[in-house]
């Protein structure tokens, strides 16, 4: 039985990946900003522990991190999944939104993965698990932000896998594709048939599919495996 924290864990890809854990025995702990009911329903089904806090604020964050730490005694896997996006041309992007997108998904893994490497160090042993997007790897038009927030969760998941390996600590990433999620209940019929046009599967895919691949890459199936980008995005990518 591991410890478990997942971010932005009260729905979408963050939920699926709470119930993964949940549901195979482990002890999982989820930070969520601001769905109260769909928290509280989701730790009374499952049995996780939701802590309250906002990732793009250092002293939310790091107060939200040291809950969840202290509420499983450690840590041995991290899902960095909080984020969120939006459709703006370039040149309508404010700082505001710049900020917003930028702090929280590229930001909030920072100061996650910043409060639990210690615990990890320790015992010369963890998983860490950033989510980026297809975006991240193909870039996005209209979502300069969201891509480069995403570009550089990779980045920073082969650096930080670089330095951290000779701690006995794996840090891996997975780019989901179009997701059936909340996140992309925004596009229109016609923007999801040219989305699963350009599929090679021909579909969206599913949350829990993700949530399996963060699964395996967390799992002693892959203990030699670091730094590496899993696209688990239906072939959208390739």
């Amino acid at each position: 039985m591991k410890k478990v924290i997942v971010t932005g864990g009260s729905r979408g890809i963050g939920a699926a990946c709470v119930e993964y854990f949940a549901e195979r025995g482990h002890r999982v702990a989820f930070i969520y900003k601001s769905s109260d009911e769909r928290a509280k329903e989701l730790s009374a089904r499952t049995g996780a522990f939701a802590v309250k806090g906002d990732v793009a604020d250092p002293e939310s964050a790091t107060n939200a991190m040291k809950t969840a730490l202290e509420t499983l005694g450690g840590v041995d896997i991290l899902v960095n999944n909080a984020g969120v996006s939006q459709f703006r041309l370039f040149d309508e992007i404010t700082e505001e939104d710049w900020h917003t997108v930028i702090e929280t998904n590229l930001g909030g893994a920072y100061r996650c993965a910043r409060i639990a490497c210690p615990y990890m160090i320790r015992q010369k042993n963890g998983s860490i698990i950033n989510i980026s997007s297809m975006w991240g790897i193909t870039g996005a038009s209209t979502e300069v932000h969201y891509s480069a927030s995403k570009a550089g969760l990779i980045g920073m998941t082969k650096a930080l896998a670089k330095e951290l390996g000779p701690s006995g600590i794996r840090v891996n990433c997975v780019a989901p594709g179009a997701i059936a999620t909340e996140m992309n209940a925004s596009l229109d019929g016609e923007s999801i048939a040219v989305i699963c046009d350009e599929t090679p599967l021909g579909r969206m895919g599913r949350a829990e599919e993700v949530a399996s691949c963060v699964y395996f890459l967390s799992s002693d199936e892959a203990s030699f495996v670091t730094g590496q980008i899993l696209s688990a995005d239906g072939g959208y990518a390739i």
